[in-house]
């Protein structure tokens, strides 16, 4: 897949130009392209597909998977293959809330991320013997903080309106209720019994093989652009000429995305690394396994308890380094954030101060400028798509994001105050720092 050099064949793009689907309109900036050349013919073989979804992350794969549900004729084409250990969703886990009060389009954030609830756990009924067990557990998600704020105060607001269950639990009730959490210090404790955790890498896994199960397409290798017409992008190419060819593109490659399109995306994107950490639980003791814990948020902190029956242990994320290179970067978690994560385990699960270290992960995000999804399309190519910006949220929205871009590239989904949220923007502000 080409996750290095996608404009390696063409110029570096000058500025932004044609807006997408509905979005506000942008204005037209000339942009250089190199003369076309006649395409050499082909070492290998070509083939033809009215849709190449290149990246088989969570925006991928669930974009191919829904086209592959509407009829299209689809590929979904990945350097390293669905749930590698690069990906941003490479994972074991991820959470599933839906409290966004911190976040301008939180609303929205709050309304997709509560349909996907159901979504993952629809998907869980209909494919289970299929995927190998449970992928959406639901452990319900605890939100400590010290006093009141912003994030608190809407969330609940927001909360009430859209009808999403809930509880202000009375720190005296949450200390009875999870007596193996330390809660001093804290005034606010808010309650989402229906949020959850899900399995990521083999999610992404089983996207990947539910979508070939239905006619869909594989292909496993890294591709670079083989052949461009004006304003249109004709094929795709393997190092030993293979070609794959198109009516549509949809590139959703995660935190490569800056660095495969660094004139559309490359000022308006960060790429921080998440530090995960999987302490083991203590013998004989249930007490931090699902369903007996549920996921928590102190403030910078997430988590939650290990999950069954292939206990990876319990599980704590803080941030880690920022702007590293998809391609080059370790993905070893240093000591230094291994010992702030257990930090976490001292100061708020003292049981756990002195567990064993199971597994670590350093997962790359790609935060916009926006702090909201990139979804439209590339402002050089009429048939091309770009979709990421998950902003170390985007995981938990792959089903409800993989239904959006599959009706934005079908010409189907025409929302205009949707397509304007996720426009990618010109002279917009600096790439977000924070990764949420």
């Amino acid at each position: 897949m080409d996750r290095r050099r996608f404009v390696a064949t063409t110029a570096e793009l000058a500025a932004l130009a044609a807006a997408g689907c509905g979005a506000p309109p942008r204005r037209s900036v000339p942009i250089d392209f190199p003369p076309p050349a006649p395409a050499p013919p082909p070492s290998g073989h070509t083939e033809r597909y009215d849709v190449a979804v290149i990246g088989a992350g969570a925006f991928g794969g669930w974009t191919a998977l829904h086209l592959r549900q509407r009829g299209v004729n689809v590929v979904m084409v990945d350097q390293f293959g669905p749930g590698n250990s690069r990906a941003t969703s490479g994972d074991e886990t991820r959470g599933v809330r839906t409290s966004y009060g911190d976040r301008s389009h939180g609303r929205l954030w709050m309304q997709w991320a509560r349909r996907a609830q159901d979504r993952w756990k629809q998907f869980d009924e209909e494919q289970r013997d299929h995927i190998g067990g449970q992928l959406f557990f639901t452990t319900g998600d605890l939100i400590c903080r010290e006093e009141a704020e912003l994030f608190t105060d809407r969330t609940r607001e927001w909360w009430i309106a859209e009808g999403i269950p809930h509880e202000v639990v009375p720190v005296d009730e949450a200390r009875k209720r999870w007596p193996v959490v330390d809660f001093t210090g804290i005034t606010v404790v808010l309650f989402e019994p229906d949020a959850g955790v899900v399995r990521a890498r083999r999610a992404c896994e089983a996207v990947g093989f539910i979508f070939a199960r239905t006619g869909g397409q594989v292909r496993i290798g890294y591709v670079t652009p083989a052949e461009s017409q004006g304003r249109r992008l004709e094929a795709i190419a393997f190092p030993n000429g293979d070609r794959i060819a198109a009516d549509t593109f949809c590139f959703a490659l995660g935190p490569w995305m800056p660095k495969q399109f660094p004139s559309v995306l490359g000022k308006l994107m960060n790429l921080p690394v998440g530090h995960v950490c999987y302490f083991g639980t203590p013998p004989g003791d249930d007490r931090f396994t699902w369903p007996n814990l549920p996921s928590w948020n102190f403030r910078g902190v997430t988590g939650w308890p290990a999950l069954v029956p292939d206990n990876r242990g319990f599980r704590v994320r803080t941030a880690g380094e920022r702007s590293f290179d998809p391609d080059l970067s370790q993905r070893i978690v240093p000591e230094a954030s291994i010992e702030r994560n257990r930090a976490v385990l001292r100061a708020r699960f003292p049981a756990l101060a002195n567990a064993p270290l199971s597994e670590t992960r350093a997962c790359h995000y790609e935060s916009s400028a926006t702090r909201n999804f990139l979804i439209d399309r590339h402002p050089a190519y009429d048939n091309v798509w770009l979709a990421g910006g998950g902003s170390a949220e985007g995981f938990k929205f792959g089903p409800m994001v993989g239904d959006y871009v599959a009706g934005r590239v079908l010409g189907g989904e025409t929302d205009p105050e949707l397509a304007a949220a996720f426009a990618i923007p010109i002279d917009g502000p600096e790439p977000a720092t924070d990764d949420d």
